[in-house]
């Protein structure tokens, strides 16, 4: 974990040293895995934040969850589901009807017509049933390889690397890689870790990046690994203005699931309406 400097009966927060970038493959491999041990001791019930009982219901999730924030489809996909509880249902709905349905995340007749259109794939293409293969997902309408690792890592139990914002966003800030495009940033990460890793580290970057390091202004006085960190300082740095900017469990609030397992701690279900 985390490690500090401090004089002996110094007043005000211990200082904290800026992590040195990795100048070696061999240095890049060390610091990517101590920094993925360190995140599975902060949170060691990372986990996928949309609610699912089956592998569509994954899947046409993941395919809402663009452009909009998980805890806003976990509040969109019961009525949903309910109407359409399977690819049979969807695939024959009225359009108009699933706009109406899925309008408040976003983009709604675009992903109606991902959802449909994968609902209709399914039936046609696969018995109605969600393939387990990335080749045949990605080849449905909505669905890219984000969102079919997604589906392989946690309906399927197959490793795979989930390059989305926060992830692409957090590789970079520890100097693992300066691509953006998220096939390349895959294929890199994919390289530095073993495969039986792929998964949850994907959501443990996720959960960090949703809560401690943000985009615009990262929590770093609150960080937990802000040692391990090549860019430790570019957010807030006081720890008490820090940890007024976490998110979730880690501010006091709760997560994105409106129906978690009951053994994630810190997860209870907020109000309805919350955003």
């Amino acid at each position: 974990m985390a490690k500090s400097d401090k004089e002996p009966g110094a007043a005000g927060p211990p200082v904290i040293r800026k992590a040195k970038p990795p100048q070696t493959r061999t240095g890049l491999v060390r610091q990517a895995r101590k920094i993925n041990r360190a995140l599975a001791e902060v949170y060691p019930y990372a986990h996928p934040e949309l609610d699912f009982e089956n592998p569509f219901e994954l899947l046409v999730a993941t395919v809402l969850s663009a452009q909009t924030t998980d805890l806003r489809v976990n509040q969109t996909t019961p009525a949903l589901f309910a109407k359409y509880p399977t690819p049979e249902d969807l695939a024959a709905a009225n359009p108009e009807e699933v706009e109406e349905l899925i309008r408040p995340t976003g983009f709604f007749r675009a992903k109606t017509k991902s959802i449909m259109g994968l609902a209709r794939a399914l039936r046609d293409e696969h018995g109605g049933e969600v393939p387990g293969r990335l080749e045949d997902l990605v080849k449905l309408p909505g669905v890219g390889r984000k969102t079919a690792n997604v589906v392989l890592g946690n309906a399927f139990g197959v490793p795979g690397i989930t390059v989305d914002t926060h992830f692409g966003r957090l590789v970079r800030r520890w100097k693992w890689t300066d691509e953006e495009d998220p096939e390349k940033v895959e294929a890199l990460i994919c390289d530095i870790f073993p495969k039986s890793d792929w998964t949850m580290l994907s959501h443990r970057i996720i959960f960090h990046g949703r809560r401690i390091c943000h985009a615009r202004k990262p929590a770093c006085g609150a960080c937990p690994i802000a040692a391990l960190c090549p860019s430790y300082g570019e957010g807030e740095i006081d720890p008490e203005k820090a940890k007024k900017l976490l998110k979730y469990e880690k501010g006091g609030f709760p997560g994105q699931r409106l129906k978690p397992p009951p053994d994630y701690p810190g997860m209870a279900a907020p109000p309805m309406g919350a955003v």
